[in-house]
């Protein structure tokens, strides 16, 4: 069979001549992580944990590629901090689409959601491009950020590829086959601190058990009586139903007041004032679950908080205030879950958030820049008798906990 010529009109991306290259020498893991990258075609993927330097293996590869460069963030923390990044290793001041700025160079940095929409109009002028927490492409949408361009070479940096969806199969035809992967044991105690998990569980007042354990009955008591004529009935049908029916609203209410009392619990304050008397002077991250108990510790003991609507030079004021020590606690929500550099922190405490072993590594990954022999250590505060000793049990199957000491008090 004859195959028809074609003409092929997408064009050659530019070069890039680096200003000045100051980036500073890789280690062992992150030279083949690099090589291993490069003998896989300059296309693929580097799984390395939370700390030890995947940030310096992309810019060595932009630096060897000199190829006109894309890099694709989640948020515009890590976009701005890519830019920084990449203007002090590499003298290059990189344009940014996103957060309301449409400005592209031959190096740009941008996030997931603004490469979806705008990749269509610049998706060919790019030869590298760089997917950190690339977890976040195989979604239904942002995947198009990959689909809708001709970039040749493709390089993702996780520390968690995997996806509750399945989804991260995607990658390997969205990005590239895995070119290099560190198991987390590999780095414990040597890129990174080693570190032990102290577990403290709580309980609830009389006040909140007992709201708590009335949400729950009503909770049940409507999933059992729906059960009778639809005995397939879910927690899905129930949120569908929410905004029609007012008894299913109810029960969805009383779903929402029992995750506030497990996130608020006000035995965590006091727990958390014991932590930090423990720690006083010493830097320490504290991560909720929930916007309201961010608030709620920061007022109760004159801390910053970073959350998501948290304006930009606010937020860069904070992290520069606990990076100079102005500032010896800060607290979040899920802002500095990925990728965001913070200072080397060795206390960490968790007294809220999700069951996943993704949010579990990177939080954990938060104190553990290494920093001389110090240890670093992780509070996780958990109220007994509620649903976040089933999370935390979640949490714990994540290979970042293999072999750690787990110490209850």
């Amino acid at each position: 069979m004859q195959i028809s010529s074609f003409c092929d009109e997408v064009m050659k991306p530019v070069s890039v001549n680096w200003p000045r290259i100051d980036l500073p020498k890789l280690r062992t893991e992150q030279t083949e992580a690099l090589d291993g990258w490069l003998k896989s075609g300059y296309r693929g993927q580097v799984i390395m944990p939370t700390g030890t330097g995947k940030t310096e293996v992309a810019l060595a590869a932009m630096a060897e590629t000199k190829t006109a460069t894309l890099v694709v963030a989640p948020v515009r923390d890590l976009m701005y901090q890519w830019h920084r990044r990449i203007l002090k290793g590499l003298g290059y001041d990189a344009g940014i689409v996103g957060d309301n700025t449409f400005n592209i160079k031959a190096v740009t940095v941008t996030t997931y959601d603004s490469a979806y929409i705008h990749m269509s109009k610049m998706g060919a002028g790019f030869g590298l491009l760089v997917f950190d927490e690339e977890h976040h492409l195989p979604g239904r949408y942002r995947r198009e950020a990959a689909i809708l361009s001709t970039a040749p070479m493709r390089l993702g940096l996780t520390a968690t590829p995997e996806r509750s969806d399945g989804l991260h199969k995607d990658l390997d035809f969205l990005v590239g086959p895995v070119a290099y992967e560190m198991p987390f044991k590999k780095a414990k105690g040597t890129t990174l601190a080693d570190f032990d998990v102290v577990r403290i569980p709580i309980a609830l007042n009389d006040k909140e058990q007992r709201i708590y354990d009335k949400c729950g009955k009503e909770i049940r008591d409507y999933i059992v009586l729906r059960r009778e004529d639809k005995p397939d009935y879910s927690w899905r049908d129930l949120c569908k139903e929410s905004g029609k029916d007012p008894q299913a609203r109810h029960a969805l209410k009383s779903f929402h007041l029992k995750t506030s009392i497990e996130s608020r619990a006000s035995e965590k304050l006091r727990v958390l004032e014991d932590i930090f008397r423990l720690h006083n002077g010493q830097q320490t991250l504290v991560f909720v679950g929930s916007n309201a108990m961010a608030i709620e510790v920061s007022k109760r003991f004159l801390v910053p908080t970073i959350l998501s609507h948290t304006r930009k030079k606010e937020r860069q004021a904070v992290l520069d205030g606990f990076t100079k020590g102005i500032f010896k606690v800060l607290v979040a929500n899920q802002v500095l879950d990925e990728g965001v550099d913070v200072p080397d922190a060795k206390t960490g405490v968790v007294i809220g958030g999700q069951g996943s072993t993704r949010q579990a590594k990177q939080r954990l990954g938060r104190i553990l820049r290494k920093s001389g022999n110090r240890q670093a250590t992780l509070y996780e505060v958990v109220c007994e008798n509620t649903r976040e000793v089933q999370r935390s049990r979640k949490r714990r199957r994540s290979d970042a906990y293999e072999r750690t000491i787990h110490r209850r008090v």
